[in-house]
This record gives structure tokens, sequence and C-alpha cells, in this order.
């Protein structure tokens, strides 16, 4: 049988979507299997980046941090998981320790940021820690990116069901991050936040192993050019 799909423009737009030419089978069956070897795969991939690259990277980066201004390296903070369940992020500081960190997400001048802090955050390096996370099962590499506590009520408020996006595990990346969305807090004002989240939502209807793999591919080819471009700016003379 075959069986045509098709979304709404205006909300799925740049995404192709194909025929597909297959017997019908229980969709419980296909998300068991999809969800094992995913869990499989984040196992494998994440245990060799902290082996094959944190465990050097990441004596490196504390010492610059803790050269640069005081405080811890790792900076903790609750977020929400699956099922609307809260675990302990892990990421590298890259502010000064101040009280309104879990309140106030960084804006793109925020005096806040250390020096290191902000080479950090444009190369995405502080959210290496989470390879841990996704090591011990709170995180996926490929999923919506966990929210603090604080937005994620405030985007609750704004966006009826907003919390159907946690019906799967909160990943590294995701298909909002490669389609734009990231860096700083994405805003406050209903448009941003609404378009983040249709983002989710086709995700997680649509999760697979195939997803996840162009979606990680497409991060990690935004990652290469966003530290080659920077290196390139800091070469290029005044």
């Amino acid at each position: 049988m075959d069986i045509k799909v098709e979304y709404p423009p205006f909300i799925f737009r740049n995404i192709r979507v194909s025929v597909i030419k297959a017997p019908l089978r229980p969709p419980l069956d296909l998300k068991k299997r999809y969800f094992f070897l995913k869990r499989s795969f984040d196992m494998v991939f994440s245990f060799l980046v902290i082996t094959g690259i944190l465990s050097w990277l990441l004596p490196v980066m504390a010492l610059l941090i803790r050269l640069d201004s005081r405080g811890p390296i790792f900076f903790l903070q609750k977020r929400i998981g699956k099922g609307g369940e809260t675990f302990t992020c892990y990421k590298l500081r890259t502010m000064f320790v101040n009280a309104r960190a879990d309140e106030q997400p960084a804006s793109e001048d925020d005096t806040r940021i250390t020096r290191i802090g902000r080479l950090l955050r444009k190369t995405h390096l502080d959210e290496l820690p989470q390879f841990f996370n996704v090591l011990l099962g709170s995180m996926s590499l490929v999923g919506p990116r966990p929210y603090m506590l604080a937005d994620c009520h405030t985007f609750s408020g704004m966006v009826p069901g907003h919390k159907y996006r946690n019906f799967v595990k909160p990943g590294i990346t995701g298909l909002a991050q490669v389609k734009g969305l990231h860096g700083p807090r994405p805003g406050t004002d209903f448009q941003t936040v609404f378009w983040r989240y249709q983002w989710d939502v086709f995700y997680v209807r649509n999760a697979g192993f195939l997803l996840d793999i162009r979606i990680i591919r497409r991060t990690a080819r935004q990652s290469i050019g966003q530290v080659l471009r920077l290196f390139i700016t800091q070469r290029t003379p005044l």
C-alpha cells in the first residue's frame, strides 16, 4: 500500500516528503525498535566522544576557565526532560558566578559572560559535557533542546500544548537548532517561541533513525563552519 504524507507548507517548509512504499506495521512496534536503536547509538557515540575527545579537551578548557575567572569549572542546572521530569544538565561555566543564572538566560551582549565563556558559547563547546548526560540516559544526541524551569513555565503559558515536546528525551542538538533557532534565549515573543515549538513537534511526530542522522550530520557541518568563520575573523586584520 502506498501512503502519501502531506504537511502544511507554512509550518514544515524545506522538509522533503516522499511517497512511502512499505506495508503498514504497528507504529508502536516500529517506535520500540527505533528507541532501542537510538539508545544504543547514543551510548556508543557518547562513549567514543568522552574517551576520544573530552578526555583531553576538557582539562584544557577547565584550565582556561580557571585562569579567566573564579568559580567552578562546570555549570549544573536543572532542566526539563522526558515526561516533564527534571534532571541536572551539565555545561561548562561561561559566566561569572551570579545569583540570576537559573532565572535570567544570557543575552547576546550579557556582561555576565566571561572572555573564555564568549568563545565557548560561539563554538558551542560549553555544551560538550552534555555527552555525559547522554551516556547516563537523561538526554539523547538528538531531540528538543531542554529548557530551564523558568523558561519552560513561561513558554507553556504562551503556546498551548507546549509540553508535547517532552514526549521524547531532550537532545544536545535538534531540528529547531539546525533550522537556525539556536543561540541565546529564543526570545519571549510569541512568533519565535511558536516556530521553535513547531519544529520540535515535527521531530516528535516523525522521529526516526534516518532523521537523527541527518540532524547530526547537519549539526556537525554547521559547527565546523562556525569554528572556521570564527578562526578567519580572528585572523583578519582590522
